[in-house]
């Protein structure tokens, strides 16, 4: 069955939206910072980012859609877009999903909501969870 969650969904024309990327970014000297990717088909995605100094601990999205606010994929989307990070140099040090032995296993996250030829706009929020759990 088609997934209607996008049926009356529009874009709103007052904001800037921007596209995930299909090709790679180029670090600027703003950080914290973060760039969202075109997986191998609509709804999935991977993401970098890259940062100076910044304690162990953990990295992952929270997705909305921005009419409404609905969190999307929120069941599923903080374990499936999870980045292990650790930096304490003021190098800037970029984690990218599935890249390197500090980053998840899982080379890209879904984003179940609406059906192929019905965009709509989304924000995403990077939230950081800390080693110690606090």
């Amino acid at each position: 069955m088609p997934d209607r969650y996008a049926d009356e969904l529009k874009i709103p024309s007052n904001i800037q939206v921007y596209l995930p990327s299909d090709t790679t970014f180029s670090i600027a000297d703003v950080t914290p910072n973060f760039q969202l990717y075109n997986s191998f088909q609509p709804g999935l995605y991977y993401y970098s980012l890259w940062t100076r100094k910044i304690e162990k601990g953990y990295c992952y999205l929270k997705a909305f859609e921005v009419t409404q606010n609905d969190r999307l994929s929120g069941d599923r989307l903080k374990e499936q877009s999870k980045i292990e990070v650790f930096n304490l140099s003021d190098t800037i040090r970029v984690f990218e999903m599935g890249k390197d032995s500090y980053t998840s296993h899982r080379p890209f996250f879904t984003i179940y909501e609406g059906d192929w030829g019905k965009p709509y706009a989304a924000r995403f929020e990077v939230w950081f969870v800390p080693a110690n759990g606090e």
